[in-house]
């Protein structure tokens, strides 16, 4: 498993693939959060997370069980990248 900015990369492209949005997904923040409404958020809702378990269940192979790890998980890219480093250690 890569660990670092390809990671990141990947996971940035899956976020803009998965969900369809109209941004380059170099513009998405390492640390900005993906839901909600705070600054840099990309402002995601509860419809935009299920996709994105999808997707990254799919991409990288591995299960997320639980909706509360989901959650925090999810919160940003940075964390999305330690979470997936994570399982599939």
């Amino acid at each position: 498993m890569e660990h670092g900015e390809d990671l990141k990369k990947r996971v940035k492209e899956l976020i803009v693939r998965q969900l369809k949005l109209e941004i380059d997904p170099a513009t998405i923040k390492d640390a900005a959060p993906l839901f909600g409404e705070g600054e840099g958020s990309l402002g995601l809702d509860s419809i935009d997370a299920l996709e994105l378990v999808l997707g990254v269940e799919k991409e990288f192979g591995i299960k997320i069980q639980d909706e509360e790890v989901g959650v925090k998980a999810f919160a940003s890219v940075d964390s999305l990248c330690d979470f997936i480093t994570a399982k599939a250690a």
